[in-house]
Protein backbone atom coordinates (compact mmCIF):
# COMPACT_ATOMS: atom_id res chain seq x y z
CA UNK A 1 0.00 0.00 0.00
CA UNK A 2 1.61 3.75 -1.24
CA UNK A 3 0.05 6.76 0.56
CA UNK A 4 1.10 10.17 -0.42
CA UNK A 5 1.83 12.57 2.52
CA UNK A 6 2.77 15.46 0.39
CA UNK A 7 2.29 16.98 -3.01
CA UNK A 8 4.17 19.35 -4.84
CA UNK A 9 2.76 21.93 -3.65
CA UNK A 10 2.95 21.03 0.43
CA UNK A 11 6.53 20.64 -0.91
CA UNK A 12 7.06 23.98 -1.56
CA UNK A 13 5.40 25.55 1.22
CA UNK A 14 7.08 23.36 3.27
CA UNK A 15 10.45 24.87 1.81
CA UNK A 16 9.03 28.36 1.86
CA UNK A 17 8.11 27.88 5.41
CA UNK A 18 11.99 26.65 6.11
CA UNK A 19 13.86 29.12 4.66
CA UNK A 20 12.01 31.81 6.26
CA UNK A 21 12.55 29.98 9.67
CA UNK A 22 16.17 29.63 8.68
CA UNK A 23 16.92 33.11 7.89
CA UNK A 24 14.98 34.81 11.46
CA UNK A 25 16.90 32.37 13.28
CA UNK A 26 20.17 33.71 12.06
CA UNK A 27 19.16 37.18 11.78
CA UNK A 28 19.35 36.60 8.23
CA UNK A 29 21.71 35.19 5.49
CA UNK A 30 25.28 36.83 6.49
CA UNK A 31 27.95 34.11 7.52
CA UNK A 32 25.71 31.37 6.57
CA UNK A 33 25.88 28.29 4.29
CA UNK A 34 23.38 25.58 3.21
CA UNK A 35 25.03 22.32 2.78
CA UNK A 36 22.58 19.32 1.70
CA UNK A 37 23.57 15.74 2.05
CA UNK A 38 23.94 13.43 -0.86
CA UNK A 39 21.37 12.51 -2.53
CA UNK A 40 18.20 13.95 -1.83
CA UNK A 41 19.55 16.84 0.75
CA UNK A 42 21.82 18.29 -2.25
CA UNK A 43 18.09 19.07 -4.14
CA UNK A 44 16.38 20.39 -1.56
CA UNK A 45 19.83 22.46 -0.44
CA UNK A 46 19.37 23.81 -3.64
CA UNK A 47 15.91 24.90 -3.56
CA UNK A 48 16.19 26.57 -0.05
CA UNK A 49 19.39 28.45 -1.27
CA UNK A 50 17.01 29.62 -4.18
CA UNK A 51 14.50 31.00 -1.27
CA UNK A 52 17.03 32.40 0.61
CA UNK A 53 18.91 34.25 -1.84
CA UNK A 54 15.72 35.61 -3.37
CA UNK A 55 15.39 37.85 0.11
CA UNK A 56 18.95 38.17 1.06
CA UNK A 57 20.79 39.16 -2.40
CA UNK A 58 22.94 36.32 -2.95
CA UNK A 59 24.85 36.36 0.55
CA UNK A 60 23.91 32.36 1.87
CA UNK A 61 26.88 29.90 0.42
CA UNK A 62 26.32 26.55 -0.92
CA UNK A 63 27.59 23.09 -0.78
CA UNK A 64 27.13 19.39 -1.16
CA UNK A 65 28.35 16.73 0.85
CA UNK A 66 28.90 12.81 0.70
CA UNK A 67 28.53 10.84 3.70
CA UNK A 68 29.21 7.57 2.62
CA UNK A 69 32.85 6.68 4.65
CA UNK A 70 32.05 8.10 7.37
CA UNK A 71 28.90 6.10 8.22
CA UNK A 72 28.67 3.34 10.77
CA UNK A 73 27.06 0.88 8.43
CA UNK A 74 29.16 1.53 4.76
CA UNK A 75 30.78 -1.90 5.13
CA UNK A 76 27.29 -3.91 5.88
CA UNK A 77 25.46 -2.19 2.87
CA UNK A 78 28.00 -2.76 0.52
CA UNK A 79 31.92 -3.59 -0.11
CA UNK A 80 31.80 -1.56 -3.02
CA UNK A 81 30.70 1.71 -1.83
CA UNK A 82 29.47 4.30 -4.05
CA UNK A 83 31.03 7.77 -3.61
CA UNK A 84 29.57 11.28 -4.53
CA UNK A 85 31.37 14.10 -4.97
CA UNK A 86 31.66 16.75 -1.70
CA UNK A 87 31.36 20.12 -2.66
CA UNK A 88 32.15 22.85 -0.22
CA UNK A 89 34.09 25.59 -1.72
CA UNK A 90 34.61 28.05 1.30
CA UNK A 91 35.72 27.89 4.52
CA UNK A 92 33.69 26.66 7.42
CA UNK A 93 34.77 29.02 9.69
CA UNK A 94 32.88 31.38 11.24
CA UNK A 95 30.31 29.63 9.29
CA UNK A 96 26.24 28.86 10.60
CA UNK A 97 25.55 25.44 8.54
CA UNK A 98 22.44 24.55 7.72
CA UNK A 99 22.40 20.72 6.61
CA UNK A 100 19.73 19.35 4.72
CA UNK A 101 18.52 15.98 4.21
CA UNK A 102 15.26 14.96 2.43
CA UNK A 103 14.38 12.31 5.64
CA UNK A 104 15.51 12.42 9.19
CA UNK A 105 15.13 8.69 10.74
CA UNK A 106 17.50 7.31 13.14
CA UNK A 107 19.63 10.09 13.24
CA UNK A 108 22.99 8.33 12.09
CA UNK A 109 22.81 10.38 8.62
CA UNK A 110 22.97 13.03 10.74
CA UNK A 111 25.60 11.85 12.59
CA UNK A 112 28.25 11.07 10.14
CA UNK A 113 27.53 14.05 8.39
CA UNK A 114 28.85 16.22 11.38
CA UNK A 115 31.66 14.01 11.09
CA UNK A 116 32.27 14.33 7.72
CA UNK A 117 31.89 18.33 7.82
CA UNK A 118 34.24 18.66 10.73
CA UNK A 119 37.01 17.52 8.38
CA UNK A 120 36.39 20.92 6.51
CA UNK A 121 36.40 23.38 9.28
CA UNK A 122 34.49 24.01 12.36
CA UNK A 123 31.18 26.10 12.31
CA UNK A 124 30.10 28.48 14.57
CA UNK A 125 26.90 26.37 14.47
CA UNK A 126 25.12 23.47 12.68
CA UNK A 127 21.22 23.49 12.35
CA UNK A 128 19.27 20.56 10.45
CA UNK A 129 16.84 20.74 7.93
CA UNK A 130 14.69 17.65 6.72
CA UNK A 131 11.92 17.93 4.75
CA UNK A 132 10.22 14.70 6.37
CA UNK A 133 10.64 14.10 10.16
CA UNK A 134 9.65 10.49 10.37
CA UNK A 135 10.36 9.26 13.84
CA UNK A 136 12.03 6.43 14.88
CA UNK A 137 15.29 7.92 16.25
CA UNK A 138 18.02 6.17 17.60
CA UNK A 139 20.58 8.86 18.37
CA UNK A 140 19.33 11.75 20.48
CA UNK A 141 19.60 14.55 17.04
CA UNK A 142 16.68 16.59 16.56
CA UNK A 143 16.06 18.57 13.24
CA UNK A 144 15.65 22.67 13.78
CA UNK A 145 13.33 22.60 10.77
CA UNK A 146 10.79 20.13 9.77
CA UNK A 147 8.33 20.54 6.26
CA UNK A 148 6.22 18.04 7.99
CA UNK A 149 6.68 15.14 10.45
CA UNK A 150 4.97 11.76 10.16
CA UNK A 151 4.79 8.98 12.61
CA UNK A 152 6.04 5.59 10.21
CA UNK A 153 6.27 2.17 11.34
CA UNK A 154 9.88 0.03 11.07
CA UNK A 155 8.22 -1.80 8.31
CA UNK A 156 7.27 1.39 6.32
CA UNK A 157 10.04 3.48 3.75
CA UNK A 158 9.55 7.13 3.38
CA UNK A 159 10.57 8.22 -0.39
CA UNK A 160 10.83 12.01 -1.57
CA UNK A 161 10.61 12.33 -5.03
CA UNK A 162 11.57 15.48 -6.93
CA UNK A 163 11.53 16.81 -9.95
CA UNK A 164 15.36 17.03 -10.17
CA UNK A 165 15.28 13.14 -9.90
CA UNK A 166 13.44 12.98 -13.08
CA UNK A 167 10.27 12.15 -11.20
CA UNK A 168 7.06 14.68 -9.91
CA UNK A 169 7.03 16.16 -6.41
CA UNK A 170 5.92 13.68 -3.84
CA UNK A 171 6.43 12.27 -0.74
CA UNK A 172 5.08 8.66 -0.45
CA UNK A 173 5.10 5.80 2.19
CA UNK A 174 4.91 2.50 1.59
CA UNK A 175 5.79 -0.85 2.71
CA UNK A 176 9.47 -2.10 2.44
Amino acid sequence: MTRVIMNGADIERSLDRISLEILERNHGGANLAVIGIHTGGVHLANRILNKLNGREQGRVLIGSLDITLYRDDWSLISQNPLVKKTDINFSLEHQRVVLVDDVIYTGRTIRAAMDALMDYGRPDTIQLAALVDRGGRELPIQPDYVGRSVMVGPDEKVDVLLGEKGGRDEVIIHAK
